[in-house]
């Protein structure tokens, strides 16, 4: 049986939330517990586990969700920026098997870090840039 997602609840509507904004792509929500003063989630309609999965039609929706609300967070509260936040797969500590972003209003001086430590690995840049260059599919 398949395990439920809150996400997909949420956009039925079969689960309780504080919805900013929906259409027929995209849901933007506030979590329940606020790191910042409006915090949103940001989620396609359809249940997608990954960027790895979700088709580019849905992605581009979603992106320009994500552009949308950014100047709602400029116009409405004041931001002076914003972070989207977001983890793909279980080594990236995706926690909610279920695509999402984290779009985090930030302020002048307020405060918080949302860049985590993470140490340099250095190597060879040819080498991975050569590695990564588009050959095609």
């Amino acid at each position: 049986m398949k395990k439920p997602c809150i996400f997909c609840d949420i956009a039925k509507g079969l689960a309780p939330a504080k919805i900013i904004c929906r259409d027929k792509h995209v849901i933007a929500f506030l979590p329940r517990k606020q790191t910042v003063r409006g915090h949103l989630v940001v989620a396609p309609v359809r249940h997608w586990a990954t960027l790895f999965t979700i088709p580019e039609q849905d992605a581009a929706e979603l992106m320009r969700a994500m552009k949308r609300l950014a100047g709602l967070l400029k116009r409405r509260l004041g931001a002076t920026g914003v972070n989207a936040l977001h983890a793909s797969g279980r080594d990236a500590q995706q926690s909610v098997m279920r695509l999402h972003f984290h779009l985090l209003p930030r302020f002048r001086n307020d405060g918080i870090d949302a860049w985590p430590p993470i140490p340099e690995r250095h190597g060879d840049l040819d080498a991975v840039a050569e590695q990564l260059r588009h050959r095609g599919h």
